[in-house]
């Protein structure tokens, strides 16, 4: 089996649960989404990539507000987002908790409920982050009934596992555990009740031709972007 690194392990994940998504945006700071988004198009993918993160040829002129309007035409299938706290229904806190303030919902709550899907993503596992209830909800899961939403979560992704989204029993399921990880320490280090699919897969791990892409041309493509991220995963500079 090939080593590779955990960042293309994650990656390769985001990419297989974008699926068939005609149109993904990325907001800023999310290398992974991104990568996953350039193996996609590496592999011949015809898909609609918007990255707030592009330097150069950013086709948003006006930044997010241009993407909140994508959203609300009903024309971003798949978004992401990170919280300092998820809890097993899928809330997300950007907010505050413990005393700590963070740099605050921005768009969250707009664009969990605009776009078709929402990929929760946070590298870190631990009880501090994946908690029984969040301290203050930025942008909830599960709205009630009669107010209007196009979308919702999909799943969320760590470090340690995946959990997919169970939209008629409004919690998690652990889908699959990545290498090195089972599911009794997933288990002791999350904060909140899910389910447990039977049996506990294990994360599949990058292919041969997934590596040379991810080593190749979605490397050169990322170091454009996020030059930090691609030298310290790859080795990569970015390009003059």
């Amino acid at each position: 089996m090939a080593e590779y690194a955990r960042e293309e392990l994650l990656a390769c994940t985001v990419a297989r649960l974008i699926g068939e998504a005609a149109h993904v945006a990325v907001g800023a700071a999310s290398p992974i989404p991104a990568t996953a988004c350039a193996l996609l198009l590496a592999q011949g993918r015809p898909l609609r990539v918007s990255l707030l993160h592009k330097r150069a040829g950013n086709p948003f002129t006006e930044g997010s507000r241009e993407l909140f309007d994508l959203a609300g035409q009903g024309r971003i299938d798949v978004f992401f987002l990170g919280a300092a706290q998820i809890d097993g229904r899928a809330n997300v806190n950007l907010v505050r908790a413990g005393g700590r303030r963070f740099p605050g919902s921005f768009g969250s709550a707009f664009m969990y409920f605009a776009a078709r899907r929402t990929i929760l993503f946070r590298e870190e596992h631990s009880p501090r982050v994946l908690v029984p209830k969040v301290d203050f909800v930025s942008a909830p899961g599960v709205s009630a009934a009669g107010v209007w939403r196009r979308g919702g979560p999909q799943a969320l992704l760590t470090g340690m596992a995946l959990f997919r989204w169970q939209a008629e029993r409004t919690r998690f399921r652990l889908e699959s555990a990545h290498p090195g990880h089972d599911s009794a320490e997933i288990r002791a280090r999350t904060g909140f009740d899910y389910d447990l699919a039977e049996p506990l897969a294990s994360t599949p791990t990058p292919s041969a031709g997934e590596l040379a892409l991810l080593r190749g041309p979605v490397a050169r493509e990322i170091a454009g972007n996020y030059p930090e991220f691609a030298r310290r995963v790859w080795g990569r500079v970015a390009p003059v």
